[in-house]
Parts: structure tokens; C-alpha cells; sequence
């Protein structure tokens, strides 16, 4: 789950991260009010859940109260890669010396959280990380004893600081590292970090993802995870309430699996077929049974985008005969126009097959051929 900037900026305030002074507001008259409490010079910037929205045009500075009225609303009237603006925050525009990254992510090869540290902040990590890769500071952190505070100084040393600043910049790359653990963050950055003319920092933007699967242990932001927007569609929400893996795709041809490696190795073959998967669909290796299928198959067909259905079962826990059944009890309920290949094997295969060819719903053996099916039916 991706946190808006003031959600993320208020996290870090509670663990003593600098930050702007701001407000989020919902309207220009209000925007007009909190450039009035600032009283300086202010950034109006879109609360939005998609990157780029600088380069958009949804971060606008503003030097009067009138033009912070003037600038909200015109970024009230803006979609955002298809997500339109409905908060913003107004806060100070800090003046900066320098402009670093400060990040943490997960690093999935070793196992543990990597801290990467930039002086060239303000701009994608990646595009530094392309141009100039000896300017990333890296370090790996051993997931047991955590982080310790010589290896934050390590990392501000190595960035080119010493005496106040390096000690104050380790104390909030320490900092960031505690909040990532604290709120199972998949990344969490502040790009750019501000170095003041003072010699102290402020965190001018700060964005956190946080892992899905760890959203029973932060209630504050369940009520959200049932929300759509620019990062969960309307049938990810859907397939979510019944318990289904689910990410929709820009392809059209629909995929059903059991077992996450074995619906991901279904997208490698479809791609290698030249055809394009309109979704990711896990019906659950520990037992798809016949009514999980029946509601995969009901969430794969309503995406209008779906030419062509591609159900790929290696059946260990799952029975093949539980998928059968929810296959024909779909087909019964709902007029499916798009063309099935189905290939199943292993647990039940002889029952299962039975259930099919008694409901002349053809099926195959290799996964390889149902692939290459799937995709030439998607184009006929």
C-alpha cells in the first residue's frame, strides 16, 4: 500500500524526522487560509498516489496568498496519470544548500533491508543510479541486530559529511531505518532530503509503501486497503474480499493458476507465445477449491479487456474434480463468450477430466500448448 505524502510526513514527525511545516487541505479557500498561517513563501504539491507528479505539473510554488488560491485551484482540476487531485498539501518552501536521498528498500537477493544514500537528491534514484552509480552509497543491513549507529555515520561519512551534519544526518538515516521496520515498509525514502544553509536537514518529501501483508498489524490504514485508487483497481478490491491473489495486467488474455510461481511461469509462456496477459490470478496452491474457482473465473471474465481464458491447475492439494466442477458450475450460471483452454493434471486428473468431457469442455496436457493456444484463439 503506497501512503500519500502527508500520511507518510506524519509518520515521520512522530519519530522526530524533520519535516516542512504544512497543511493538507481540501479546497482552494483553505489553501488560501494555510499559506496565511505560514506566512512565507509555500509549495502547493498534489496528494496523489503515482509518481511524476512534479514533471505533471502538480507541484506548484506560490508567493502570496492569493496565488496559493490561484494554484489550488488549478491542481483541484487536474488528473494525475488517471487519478484526480482531491488533497493537497501546503507547506513552507524550505531553502536548500543541497538536495540528497536518503532511502531504505527491500533488498530481496540478501534478505534484508538496504539503505541506499545519494548527494544527487531531487531526482529518480534510478536515473542516478544509471548516470552516475558511484554517487549511491549502499549498505546492507544484517536483519538481526538491525541497524547500528556507526554504520549510519559510516553511510553520512561516505556522503561527504563530518562533525554536526554527519552526526545529525545519521541520527535521521537511523531514524527512517526505524520507521521502515516499524511499519513494514516494502521502501521508504525522502527525495529530496534538504540540507539548510544552517547545516541542518529536513526530510521536503517523504513516501512509503508498505507491505500489503503486514496491514493486520496497522489498523489505521485497513479502512484504506478497501478503497480503490491509482495503485488497487476495482477487481484487485473485489478479488481481495474473496480471498483471491489478484493484479490486473495491460494484456487480453486472462490467467488462473494455483500456486504464484505457477501462474507467473503461465505469463513467461504467454509472452513467449507473443501474446500478452490481461491479468495475474491465484486461485491458492493449498486448495482451489470449487467455489474459489468459480469466483476466479467470475473475476477473470469481468475484465472487459479479457479475449481469451488461460486455466493452468498442477494439482497437489487441489483436486482437479473441485476444478472442473467450478468451471462447468461458471459456465451454467453466465453466458462465457470468450474462448477456455484449460490444461490440469495430477491429483483427481482422471475424475476431473470425466466432469469436463461430460460437459464437452475440451482440455489439454501441456502447459506449453495451452499457451500457444490461448494466445492464438486471443487473437482470432
Amino acid at each position: 500500500m503506497k501512503l500519500f505524502e502527508y500520511e507518510a510526513k506524519s509518520i515521520a514527525k512522530n519519530f522526530a524526522v524533520p519535516v516542512p511545516k504544512g497543511y493538507v487541505v481540501s479546497t482552494p479557500g483553505e489553501a488560501k487560509k494555510a499559506f496565511d498561517d505560514l506566512g512565507k513563501r509555500s509549495i502547493v504539491k498534489s496528494q496523489v498516489l503515482v509518481a511524476g507528479r512534479k514533471k505533471a505539473g502538480g507541484i506548484k510554488f506560490a508567493s502570496t496568498s492569493d496565488e496559493a488560491y490561484r494554484v489550488a485551484k488549478e491542481l483541484f482540476g487536474m488528473n494525475i496519470r488517471g487519478e484526480p487531485v482531491k488533497k493537497l498539501l501546503v507547506e513552507e518552501a524550505v531553502p536548500a544548500k543541497r538536495e540528497l536521498y536518503v532511502g531504505v528498500t527491500v533488498n530481496r537477493s540478501l534478505g534484508c533491508y538496504t539503505i541506499l544514500a545519494s548527494t544527487e537528491g531531487g531526482i529518480d534514484i534510478e536515473e542516478v543510479a544509471s548516470k552516475s552509480p558511484e554517487k549511491i552509497v549502499r549498505l546492507d543491513v544484517n536483519p538481526i541486530r538491525g541497524l547500528r549507529d556507526y554504520e549510519a555515520r559510516i553511510v553520512a561519512r561516505k556522503l561527504g559529511f563530518s562533525e554536526k551534519s554527519l552526526v545529525e544526518l545519521a541520527v535521521i538515516i537511523s531514524k527512517i531505518y526505524k520507521i521502515c521496520v516499524t511499519y513494514d515498509c516494502e521502501l521508504l525514502e525522502s527525495n529530496p532530503l534538504l540540507e539548510t544553509e544552517q547545516g541542518s536537514f529536513v526530510a521536503a518529501d517523504f513516501r512509503a509503501l508498505i507491505d500489503d501483508n503486514s496491514l493486520y498489524r496497522h489498523p489505521e490504514f485497513q479502512a484504506r486497503a478497501k478503497e480503490a485508487g491509482a495503485d488497487v483497481t476495482l477487481l484487485e478490491l473485489k478479488a481481495r474480499e474473496k480471498g483471491l491473489s489478484y493484479v490486473e495486467l495491460d494484456g487480453n488474455i486472462g490467467v488462473i493458476g494455483n500456486g504464484a510461481g505457477l501462474v507467473m511461469a503461465t505469463l513467461d509462456m504467454i509472452h513467449y507465445y507473443g501474446g500478452k496477459a490481461a491479468n495475474f490470478c491465484d486461485a491458492g496452491a493449498g486448495g482451489a477449491t470449487t467455489d474459489r474457482i468459480e469466483a476466479a473465473l467470475e473475476l477473470v471474465l469481468s475484465n472487459e479487456r479479457t479475449q481469451a481464458l488461460f486455466i493452468n491447475v498442477l494439482a497437489g492439494i487441489t483436486r482437479c474434480d473441485d476444478v472442473a466442477k467450478g468451471i462447468v458450475a461458471t459456465r451454467e450460471k453466465a453466458k462465457i463468450k470468450v474462448p477456455i483452454v484449460i490444461r490440469m493434471v495430477w491429483t483427481n486428473e482422471e475424475e476431473g477430466r470425466r466432469i469436463l468431457e461430460e460437459a464437452g469442455i475440451p482440455f489439454l496436457d501441456s502447459m506449453e500448448e495451452g499457451a500457444k493456444e490461448t494466445v492464438a484463439r486471443s487473437k482470432r
